[in-house]
This record gives structure tokens, C-alpha cells and sequence, in this order.
């Protein structure tokens, strides 16, 4: 029995159906803070490993985030990492500094360093701890946005900040000239479309498992953990998606699976394996910063092992 129903659109897509403008790049790496063996900020390190992750496919890196410890790092560290930075890599990278705090006052003194220190963006996180209204909620990214001339990146990342930027919320702040984009970390599929109907925020997916999902329901890109070991992965997954290859793309997505898993899904914080790693690998990492604690010698070899395998599948798959 056949089924019945309207024919198949095939009106063509309209400007308002393409894809939204990446403002930060594609494909960028949430970059960990290097420290050195005492503890200290490692700009040189910092600078190597920019360079490495740039020359090797990231479009655009984000510091002082989740992953670049931005709970424990100073004001001057956080300006100071942006200029590094910048001086590493020119223009060959959009650089996003974290700015976000609990408090609207120092939030705007982080936006103001940071625009001044180089960077081409903010990254907003809603405010912990204090649970804001919705209405508190968008004061509070309207009066960072007014602050200084940089486009803002929000990072809606409930689990961690305890305060859901609600779809609704998203819509209105989209409005703001300055508030371009958003770091998904919200688990809300539908909630994620919804916005992306009704705005032009540039969307990032900012759980690795979910890069090639949102993006082939028009997201922009991703903000990934995972990049600061394989920076060529998601390039290669968001290439493949672009040029028709949709079947490559998935696959690709799910042979990182095991490494996205270890790193981001299976207990510890990304910061903390992403130093293992990367420490493993003879690249700039260093120690984290209390309350973390760094990754046990076990750990560290199932995340090599993990590491390992995907490299080995890459190759594989350029022969």
C-alpha cells in the first residue's frame, strides 16, 4: 500500500536556508592552558602549541574555556595567553577568549583585557553558581555585549553552570548586533533547532560527539577538546560532510568514537585528559591546576592506546 502525501519539495533553498556564517573559523580547538613543571603559566609552550594545532588544521582557537582552566587562571594569565598566543599564530586563526565569570562586573573587565590584548571574540558562559532568571540572564549578556566592539561566542553549558540558556532567551539575545554565535554543550537537540530556525546564530558544537550531527542541521562547526590531539579530525569529518561525502563523514565521526569517549565522556574532565595525552605526545601541556588531578598512569595508557588506534585507522585510510 502505498502511502499518501504531498510530493517531494523541490523548491530551491533560499539565502535564509543556507548555512550560517562561521564568524570564528570552522573548526576550532577549546586549547588547554600550558603551565610548566611548577605549576606556572607557560607562554612558550603555549605559543608551540598554537602553532602546532594551526598548522594542522584548526581554523580558530578558543582560550581560556572549560578546558583551558579558566577557573584557575588570573586576570593578567588569561590577557597574557591571548597575546602569546596571537603573536604565535598572526592571523591565521580566530582567537576566542573565555571571559566568563559569575559576576557581570569582572566578565566586562575580562571582555575589555581581552579585546585589547588581541583577541577576536569572546566566549560567554552563563554565570554559575547564582542560577539567574532568564530575564537576569539576558541583562547579563546584553551588558557584556555593549562593553566592548568584539562579537560574542554564548556558551550554554547547563550541566556545569547549573542555568540553561533557554531557546527562547537565545532568539531575543540574537538580536544584539554583537551576539553572533553559541557553544552548544546543551544536550537539546530540539531546543538546538529551534534556534537555529529562527536566528542566524552561528552555532558550535561543543561536545565532540556530537560535531557532525549538528552540523549537517547547519551549525557552523565545533569547538573541540579532542583537536588539541587530533587537530586534523574534525576538519577532516566537516570537509568530507561539505563536499558530498556524507558517507565518509560518519564514518569518520564514528571511528573517533573510542578517543572522543575516553577523553570527554567516561568520567574524567576533558582538561585532564587532554594534558595526559598531549603530554604523552611530547607536546606542551604541563600539569593542571587544583582541584584537578592529573590523570593516573593507567588512564593515560588507554587514552594512548585509544590515541594510537584512530592514528592508525587515518593511515589506513590515506593508503
Amino acid at each position: 500500500m502505498e502511502l499518501q502525501g504531498r510530493p517531494a519539495d523541490t523548491t530551491p533553498m533560499t539565502t535564509d536556508d543556507a548555512r550560517p556564517a562561521a564568524p570564528f573559523g570552522r573548526a576550532l580547538c577549546a586549547m588547554v592552558t600550558p603551565f610548566t613543571a611548577s605549576g606556572a603559566l607557560d607562554l612558550e609552550g603555549a605559543r608551540r602549541l598554537a602553532e602546532h594545532l594551526v598548522s594542522r588544521g584548526c581554523d580558530g582557537l578558543v582560550l581560556s574555556g572549560t578546558t583551558g582552566e579558566s577557573s584557575t587562571t588570573t586576570d593578567a594569565e588569561k590577557a597574557a595567553l591571548v597575546t602569546a598566543v596571537r603573536e604565535a599564530v598572526g592571523d591565521r586563526a580566530a582567537l576566542v577568549a573565555g571571559v566568563g565569570t559569575a559576576d557581570t562586573r569582572h566578565t566586562v573587565e575580562l571582555a575589555l583585557a581581552a579585546e585589547k590584548a588581541g583577541a577576536d571574540g569572546v566566549l560567554v558562559v552563563a554565570p554559575y553558581y547564582s542560577r539567574p532568571p532568564q530575564d537576569a540572564l539576558e541583562a547579563h549578556f546584553r551588558e557584556v555585549a555593549d562593553a566592548s566592539g568584539l562579537p560574542v561566542m554564548l556558551y550554554d553549558i547547563p550541566g556545569r553552570t547549573g542555568t540553561r540558556i533557554e531557546p527562547d532567551t537565545l532568539v531575543r539575545l540574537a538580536e544584539h548586533p554583537r551576539i553572533v554565535a553559541v557553544k552548544d554543550c546543551s544536550y537539546d537537540l530540539l531546543g538546538t533547532q529551534k534556534v537555529l530556525s529562527r536566528t542566524d546564530l552561528a552555532y558550535y558544537a561543543g561536545c565532540d560527539e556530537q560535531v557532525l550531527a549538528l552540523y549537517a542541521l547547519g551549525a557552523a562547526g565545533c569547538v573541540s577538546t579532542v583537536a588539541n590531539v587530533v587537530p586534523g579530525l574534525f576538519p577532516s569529518v566537516l570537509g568530507a560532510f561539505d563536499a558530498g561525502d556524507t558517507g565518509r563523514a560518519a564514518v569518520l565521526q564514528r571511528r573517533a568514537l573510542p578517543l572522543v569517549e575516553s577523553m570527554t565522556v567516561a568520567g574524567l574532565p576533558g582538561t585532564v585528559t587532554a594534558k595526559a595525552l598531549l603530554g604523552a605526545l611530547g607536546l606542551p601541556a604541563g600539569p593542571v591546576r587544583g582541584p584537578l588531578r592529573p590523570a593516573d598512569r593507567e588512564t593515560t595508557t588507554g587514552l594512548l592506546a585509544a590515541y594510537e588506534e584512530l592514528a592508525a585507522l587515518a593511515g589506513q585510510s590515506q593508503e
